[in-house]
């Protein structure tokens, strides 16, 4: 009941998150999960890997709501979501592949990395448009495959890495969003594959609720509580400025990092 309990509370505070500074939660659950199976007993040196493989999972399930939502209101591009998706398959499915081959304290040193990256890039200027050729099929495609490595490295549905480049070929910020929306599942769902089959069968974890890097039991009480809790974040947003959302969710991508690196 215990385990049930904290990884309830998880989805509250991803989900709260998620809403609250809108991201798609996989910044927040992956060390928040690294937390939860360190308390457990879970090995670390299989606790990151599992964080982040799960965190996928989840992904799959709410890149789908995200997705339908966004093309309601006629903000995804298909037609460049195409030209993405390929690339991000290759891309998740490898980055898997690299990430489960990796020890627990390098994984985590490159998340923690990541999120103090994110975390400085946030201080920055918005990007500006470049030129349309970044949606030629061959810039797409070797981007989609190097956000979908990147992103099944740390957990994330891409968004963070997809928006900006759709920014700088010239779409308007409401049609990135939509688009990268619609990413974040063949990412997830690519990354989840590569994380039970490197689970399974290279390195033969086998335990209670798991299939290879997937945790089951984290995966369902996560996606019960969050789905509940993100739209009361994004209530509690209206209040903020986005410009202040933006420098808090900062400063919590960076505290976030900071711990990871000293425990890495």
């Amino acid at each position: 009941m215990l385990e049930w309990l904290s990884f309830a509370l998880a989805g509250v505070v991803a989900g709260l998150a998620a809403g609250l500074f809108g991201i798609g939660g996989g910044l927040i659950i992956v060390p928040i999960l690294v937390t939860v199976f360190s308390w457990q007993g879970m090995s670390a040196e299989i606790a990151i890997h599992v964080a982040i493989g799960t965190s996928l999972m989840t992904i799959t399930v709410t890149s789908l709501s995200s997705m339908r939502a966004h093309h309601r209101y006629g903000m995804t591009q298909w037609q460049l979501v195409g030209r993405l998706t390929p690339g991000l398959i290759i891309g998740s499915l490898g980055g898997a592949v690299i990430a489960a081959s990796l020890s627990s304290a390098l994984l985590q040193t490159i998340f923690a990395l990541f999120a103090i990256l994110m975390s400085g890039r946030m201080w920055l200027p918005p990007p500006q448009a470049l030129s349309p050729r970044l949606l030629t099929k061959l810039l797409m495609g070797v981007y989609g495959a190097v956000t979908g490595v990147v992103s099944a490295m740390v957990g994330i549905g891409g968004g963070t890495l997809v928006v900006p480049y759709l920014v700088m070929a010239g779409q308007s910020m409401q049609k990135a969003v939509g688009t990268a929306a619609a990413c974040g599942f063949p990412i997830a769902a690519s990354g989840v594959v590569g994380f039970i089959w490197m689970g399974t069968q290279v390195h033969q974890i086998h335990a209670d609720w798991q299939t290879g890097f997937i945790h089951w039991q984290a995966f369902i009480g996560i996606i019960a509580t969050s789905i509940f809790m993100a739209p009361l974040g994004a209530r509690l947003a209206r209040g903020l400025s986005h410009r202040k959302l933006s420098q808090l969710f900062s400063l919590l991508l960076l505290a976030v990092g900071l711990i990871l690196l000293s425990r890495s």
